[in-house]
């Protein structure tokens, strides 16, 4: 299982032997610590939680739950991947030496919250025409809806609250790594602000 949890540090770029820059954004991944193994027989399917950071003020039940792994293991964050265990046991750390250079992978974030946006800016709407006569109202909305039938269909698009949505990039390729200070650096932007956990998953 080639997964990992962790925080987005910001964007750099790097220079090649041959002079090419490559743009790259630094992920701080792993290590993940295998909190828990879920199989077929005992929960009816199979799956493998990675606990990742440092927390604090943990719950009594998130604490007994990871003491289980372990001995002062207070995983910020608990997430569970779908999938076989394989090899992995309860308790092995997970960390970016799972990847190599060049592997291609999807990484999963939140992407930022832009608070309250009108269409022009959340569904990039035209603006009306701003000629003589006109009001003046250019980045209103306009007319939502006809007589029949009567109501706003679901899905309408209109002004609403913009970005903080779960978004997947895929095909990023691993450009950097550094497995002494757990950095993994991937070619191109990656989804969410600094300091925002992150998934990092390989094509097995």
């Amino acid at each position: 299982m080639q997964v990992i949890l962790g925080t987005k540090i910001g964007m750099t770029q790097i220079i090649g032997d041959d002079g090419l820059v490559t743009p790259v954004t630094i992920l701080a991944a792993g290590p993940c610590t295998v909190t828990q193994i879920k199989t077929l027989e005992n929960d009816g399917y199979e799956a493998v939680q990675l606990g990742y950071g440092s927390g604090k003020n943990l719950s009594k039940s998130v604490a007994g739950h990871a003491k289980k792994a372990g001995e002062n293991i207070n995983p910020k964050f608990l997430r569970e991947f779908r999938g076989t265990a394989g090899e992995l046991k309860l308790g092995d750390q997970i960390t970016v030496e799972s990847f190599n250079l060049g592997d291609k992978v999807s990484v999963t974030g939140t992407s930022k919250g832009k608070g309250f946006a009108g269409t022009v800016k959340r569904w990039n709407f035209n603006e009306s025409r701003n000629t003589h006569g006109f009001k003046g109202d250019i980045r209103k909305v306009g007319s939502i809806g006809s007589m029949y039938p009567q109501k706003v269909f679901k899905g309408k698009r209109m002004p609403g609250r913009m970005g903080g949505d779960r978004v997947t990039v895929k095909n990023l390729v691993v450009a950097f790594i550094d497995k002494e200070k757990n950095l993994l650096g991937l070619k191109g932007a990656v989804p969410g602000p600094n300091k925002g956990l992150v998934i990092v998953e390989g094509k097995d």
